[in-house]
């Protein structure tokens, strides 16, 4: 190789075009055909448009020399190009994706409320609320029974009648009915006597005991049929004059410590006998069978008063 001829190799005396001229074809200068310029063992140092391949795409034609390199068909609008995916679409190995994850939950749309939960919690809060409901319901009529069944403080064996007496009994509860009598049944002593002038007596045929206020006078009742040993509670109906009256009480011989309360309870006015019946009570204790209630004037007693009816009642009122 002279000094002024390199020869044809050199990268300055590579003319890709070397082969269109006269100097070029005497120098031996072809057209390319695989990848160099136009001299012959020049350096090959350009890959064709197209050649280099990235990832796992298949491999692109060499196009000819002068003709336009191969471009790859696009895919019709709206459909992936073959040749390119975004990074997102690779899978975790590097390779493309084949396609879409499919939605779960079909039909593209994402998955509702849980409302099959929510009626099965909405059940069981009402069924709660129905169970409650019920045990509170049995918790009550349980505590009234237990109403029924009890009763409270017991008042002193002797306790005279209140000028407000109460209806409930206390003490020993009894299913058989006890005695009641009109006053007029029953043994008058120490001048009592019986009449009916006055109006509004309750006993038959509006007969009543009076002659009451005089010391000694007294009526007694031999009442028999108590079932058992125990507390019951004597009440009786009255009359006063518009002013209060007492008497001694006496229970099978024994005097009781406190007298029988003949209070001015309806405020009749004073001298008005029609307006002044009403009635009082005394707790006391009988034996089973036969007893002997005494209601009596002693001396110290104011004893103006008209007597109705006696009556018992189980148990001793509070």
């Amino acid at each position: 190789m002279t000094p002024g001829n390199n020869g044809a190799s050199t990268p300055e005396d590579d003319d890709p075009f070397g082969y269109l001229y006269a100097d070029g074809q005497a120098n031996g200068a072809q057209p390319p055909s695989g990848g160099g310029y136009g001299y012959p063992n020049s350096v090959s140092r350009v890959r064709a448009v197209g050649e280099r391949q990235y990832g796992q795409q298949p491999q692109q034609q060499t196009a000819q020399y002068g003709q336009p390199p191969a471009v790859p068909q696009q895919g019709a609008y709206g459909q992936p190009n073959a040749h390119y995916a975004a990074p997102e679409n690779f899978a975790a190995g590097g390779g493309p994706s084949t396609g879409r994850q499919p939605v779960q939950g079909g039909g593209g749309r994402g998955r509702g409320p849980n409302t099959k939960g929510l009626l099965i919690g909405a059940v069981a809060v009402v069924a709660a609320v129905v169970i409650g409901i019920a045990v509170a319901m049995a918790n009550g009529d349980k505590g009234t029974d237990d109403d029924k069944a009890g009763g409270g403080a017991s008042a002193p064996a002797s306790a005279s009648a209140s000028p407000s007496p109460s209806t409930s009994n206390t003490g020993d509860a009894n299913e058989v009915e006890l005695p009641a009598v009109d006053a007029k049944a029953v043994s008058l002593t120490g001048g009592t006597t019986t009449a009916s002038d006055v109006k509004g007596a309750k006993a038959g045929d509006g007969i009543y005991v009076t002659n009451f206020n005089t010391v000694g006078a007294a009526i007694t009742w031999n009442v028999s049929g108590i079932p058992k040993d125990g507390k019951y509670t004597l009440v009786v109906n009255y009359g006063v004059p518009g002013k209060d009256a007492k008497a001694a009480l006496t229970i099978n011989g024994t005097a009781q410590t406190r007298p029988l309360n003949l209070g001015n309870f309806a405020h009749a006015p004073e001298g008005d006998y029609a307006k002044g019946w009403t009635n009082t009570w005394s707790n006391i204790t009988l034996n089973k069978g036969t007893n002997t209630i005494k209601i009596s004037c002693e001396q110290g007693n104011s004893c103006d008063a008209n007597f109705d009816q006696l009556s018992l009642e189980a148990g001793w009122r509070s």
